[in-house]
Parts: C-alpha cells; structure tokens; sequence
C-alpha cells in the first residue's frame, strides 16, 4: 500500500504530521496514530423482495498517548493538520507533570496475510443480487412448509496504517465477507425458523458458487424442520455432549474473556492468579491465533501493530498465559501477544481474541455419544450471558437433542446451559477427534466494541451440566 491513500490523498504532510505525534507522546510510555480508510456494502433480501441495499466510505484518525494505565485518546474524520493539532493538545492532558519512557515499537513481521485486492469491486452490484434472489427461490422451491426467506450479503474492504513516534509505520489490508441465510418452516399453526451462515477474509468468488450457496439453505431448511418436531427439553444437571464447530462459541464467552490481560490485571477474571496451576481437565488446550488464513478473526498485526500469533493459553489443562495488549503486558510486565483490537479509529484498543478454540482429542463423536446414559447432545447455539468475575454462564441452544442409554432421540426446544466456566473446564471428560473452526460468522463484544473473531472445539462430553429447560 502506497502513502498516497492517507498522505497524497488528503494532502497531509508527513513530516509534520511525524513531528505532531512526535512531540504529543514526549514523556508518554506507548501511543500511536491510527489510520484508516474503509468501503463497506450490504445487501437484504426479505419477503421476496430487495429490502436494503447500503454502501458506506469512512475514514478517520485515531491518536493515543498512554501514562501507566492512564490514556488520552482523541479521533476525528477529518485529515487535516488543524484535527491533528487538536487530538495532540488533547492527549497530552494525561501527562501534565509526568515523565515517562516511550516503549519501544512492535515487533517487526513479514507476514501479510491479505493482499490489496478490494472484494468490493471484484463482483458487480448486478451480480451479488442475482445471488440472493436465486437463494429465495432455490430456498422457497426446497419444501411446501417454507413461509418465509431472509438473507443478506456484506463485505468490507479496510485499510490501516499505525505510526508510532520515530516513524516507525505499520500497515495492513483487511477483507471480510459474509452471507446469512435464514428459512422460517410452518407445520399447521406452529412456525420455526433455522439459519446458516459463512465468511471470511477473502473475496465473494466462493459465496457465488451454487454448491456453496445452496449448501447453506439447505442447512438452514433442515434446522427449521428439525426444530418443528422439537419437544420441550428437561431441566436438571446431567451430562451435555457439544457438537463441533460453532459450538465453541460456549467456549470463547465463558472461558476465553477471562483469559484476556485487562481482567487478569485488574484481579476481576476467574482466572486471575492462576498461572501454572490446573484450570481445566488434563486434555483441555486452548488456544488463540490471529495467523490462520481467511479466518474471520485473522490479521496479519493487530490494532496496535504488533503481529499476530498463536498463543497457547491452557496446555493439557494448565493455564499458560494471557492475551495480551502493549498497555496490559507493560503493566504486567509481559510480552504484547498481538491481541490489542478496536472496532475502527473512533475506538481505543483492548485485549480481544482472534480465533479461539480447543485442540481435538481422541475419541469419534460416535464413542462420546455412546457413554452418554442420560443427557443433551447441544449441537448449535444462538447467543448467552457471562460474568467475567465469576465465570457463570446461560447459553441458548437453537438445535439440541435428548440422548438416553447412548442414543440420539428427539429434537429439544427451549434448552438453556448454565453453568460457570472453570468448573465446566474440570467437567470435560472425553474429547473429540473431529475439531472444526466455526463457518465464519462471529462477532465479539466488549465494553461497546464489536470485532470479527473466529471459535472452534471438537465434539466434548461434559460429565456435568444444568440444563434450563421447560419440563423435567
């Protein structure tokens, strides 16, 4: 990437807009200017029809100086050496009467995970809507109980660029595409709805590939008639087997946030303090990496410019480390792990997880069902609800089935897993051999922040689980 998208373009100088930061971040310990330029588009189709069709260009700055665990930060849209000025007198402000030493910059990388291609244009506008409608007809011809088809396409094509003070410069390109498909099925008066969807930092070729798409609504159809024939779950502790895949979703909320540096630093995480010691069943690795290829939670540096890396958090059940941001690794006196994320310039960085999951075991899906005696075999969730501190959890199940005497029977509606994170992880007695990386869809919030991240798990028995449901 040349400079001409944030220098030649908006007529800055770079000298003095070096000499800006330069003396902004005199006496600081860390900070940086954060550029970025995006395009975004997308496009819903809902009841037979082209509901919403939006593309969007921003751009803006964001500038930091960091004090201890004190930080000024400013951000503006407009590039101009007047904004710069103003966000440079404002962070100055945390450190009236303090001395500092500047940290020294990240790690330098020759990985580039993505290359200048924009997907956006890769693909008409005619092209991408002639997509959609065959999803609603292909999606509406599969079954006479279809009622109604919702689906969406996005992508988004980000550029940034971090300067440090002393001219270190940092940039990357970030692609990120998704489709979403979802079919509601009727049966007399009773409706469900099943959904689908997959992503990832690449272009639309392989969203256009009928094979693809059409795998999609299939999967989506065929949630939706399963959960037609869903009966009301139990309640109870029992065992829980989860499915592959997306299911560590579970896995990210419930263990994975309290894992990040903030928590740990400020004692507020379950897991605070607990460096080397057991937190989880011998077997249980966890792992975070921002490196892999095409993955939603992938970049080739994070938001602070420190490069991305695989990040052995639990080892065969012993607690090995943190993720970690520049600001949280100084104060702890750690390396920066290449997880310091924002949601665009208007937003400070923060620990956040890249892709995270569990590495796969020993056991098929087969074997693991088969010594369930009476249980829940949960093979997608929706969403749920954690607190940091304590590490409880209730998470929604959208497909579950009853497992008694080591046979799936019926489908199960309205179940709900609650429990608390460390203890889960000392709960998990077989392991699977099928480990699977989610389809690409997620999103992580933190303190009003969202991200794209990756989860993953191989199929897991939990000798021990409440499971909420509508009747015993």
């Amino acid at each position: 990437m040349s400079d001409s998208l944030f220098f030649a373009r908006t007529g800055l100088d770079r000298r003095r807009t070096q000499d800006i930061l330069d003396n902004a971040l005199q006496g600081a310990d860390d900070g940086e200017l954060f550029l970025e330029y995006s395009q975004s588009e997308a496009f819903v189709f809902d009841d037979n029809r082209l509901k919403n069709a939006t593309y969007d260009v921003s751009s803006g700055f964001g500038m930091r100086a960091v004090h201890g665990e004190t930080t000024g930060f400013a951000h503006a849209s407009e590039f101009s050496e007047e904004a710069l000025t103003r966000a440079a007198n404002a962070i100055q402000a945390v450190r009236t009467g303090q001395s500092g030493r500047l940290d020294l910059g990240p790690a330098k990388t020759n990985l580039k995970l993505y290359g200048d291609e924009n997907p956006l244009d890769e693909v008409d506008f005619a092209q991408k809507i002639k997509l959609l409608e065959a999803i609603n007809e292909y999606a509406r011809s599969k079954d006479d109980r279809v009622r109604q088809v919702s689906c969406s396409l996005s992508g988004e094509w980000v550029s940034v660029e971090i300067i440090r003070p002393g001219g270190e410069i940092v940039r990357d390109i970030r692609p990120l595409v998704r489709l979403n498909v979802s079919v509601t099925a009727a049966d007399g008066e009773r409706q469900e709805t099943g959904s689908m969807g997959a992503g990832g930092r690449e272009a639309y070729a392989r969203f256009l590939e009928p094979a693809f798409w059409q795998g999609q609504v299939d999967e989506a159809l065929r949630q939706a008639l399963v959960n037609l024939e869903a009966e009301p779950a139990p309640a109870g502790e029992m065992e829980v087997v989860l499915g592959n895949g997306w299911t560590g979703i579970l896995l990210h909320e419930a263990v994975g946030h309290g894992l990040e540096g903030d928590f740990n630093r400020k004692q507020t995480s379950a897991f605070a303090g607990l460096l080397g010691q057991q937190v989880a069943a011998k077997g249980v690795t966890v792992v975070d990496d921002g490196t892999l290829p095409g993955r939603r939670g992938s970049l080739s540096v994070d938001d602070e410019g420190t490069p991305t890396s695989r990040n052995v958090l639990i080892e065969d059940g012993i607690l090995k480390g943190y993720m970690q941001d520049r600001m949280n690794a100084r104060l702890m006196g750690v390396k920066a792990t290449g997880n310091g994320r924002r949601e665009s310039y208007e937003h400070q960085p923060m620990p956040r997880m890249t892709n995270t999951f569990m590495l796969g075991g020993d056991h098929s899906k087969e074997e693991i069902i088969a010594s369930v005696k009476d249980g829940i075999y949960a093979v997608n969730f929706s969403g749920g609800q954690v607190d940091i501190t304590s590490g409880k959890f209730v998470f929604n199940c959208t497909e579950a089935y009853r497992v008694q005497n080591g046979k799936v029977g019926a489908p199960l509606k309205n179940v709900a897993l609650i429990g608390n994170g460390p203890s889960v992880l000392n709960e998990v007695s077989m392991i699977g051999n099928d480990f699977a990386l989610d389809p690409g869809v997620g999103v992580c919030g933190k303190a009003g922040q969202g991200v794209p991240v990756g989860v993953g798990q191989p199929s897991l028995k939990i000798d021990k689980l409440t499971v909420g449901g509508a009747g015993g």
